[in-house]
């Protein structure tokens, strides 16, 4: 969404959905010119790979999405996850046979274009909605504006985590 030009949205969504954007740049500003092999390639002690990292972000960014519009139920209780839920989520971090590059980015741009209309809509940033049992909330419920803040903190780090691996895969740099 080009926020400059977005009618009606200003203030503090504009600032949510400008800050936003540019972390998702940053994200996938890193992949550019790669392979879906280097896409998928390891390049330090972690399990992460670049297509992995967008195929997570997508994935947080869509559930997260979905509990400001349904509440916990859209996201289930995690302290009732099974090994076989833990594996399925694990794979959110890898490029998997049949993942491409250009798949992994579509999907991106597809849950972006969804928050970034769905943001001015929201008639209150102060609505609640308690949060999903997991073991690592320390927190019982969250606003909008918190979970969107929550969005863009976890892109961001992950757009850190990506600029270090495509530094180590070919030395390029994304944000420095």
């Amino acid at each position: 969404m080009d926020v400059k030009n977005a009618p009606n949205v200003t203030g503090e969504r504009a600032d949510l959905l400008a800050e936003l954007a540019k972390a998702r740049h940053f994200l996938r500003f890193t992949t550019r010119d790669l392979t879906d092999e280097q896409a998928g390639m390891r390049t330090t002690a972690s399990e992460l790979c670049l297509g992995g990292l967008v195929k997570h972000v997508t994935s947080c960014e869509r559930g997260w999405v979905d509990f400001i519009l349904e509440g916990p139920s859209a996201m289930g209780d995690f302290t009732q996850m099974t090994e076989e839920d833990f594996a399925r989520r694990a794979d959110e971090f890898k490029m998997l046979p049949g993942d491409t590059l250009a798949g992994v980015l579509d999907a991106y741009a597809e849950v972006a274009r969804r928050t970034d209309e769905l943001i001015p809509a929201l008639p209150d940033l102060d609505a609640v909605h308690e949060l999903p049992k997991a073991p690592w909330n320390t927190e019982t419920h969250w606003s909008t504006r918190r979970v969107l803040l929550h969005i863009m903190a976890e892109t961001a780090q992950h757009a850190g985590h990506a600029d270090i691996i495509r530094e180590s895969l070919d030395g390029a740099k994304s944000m420095g």
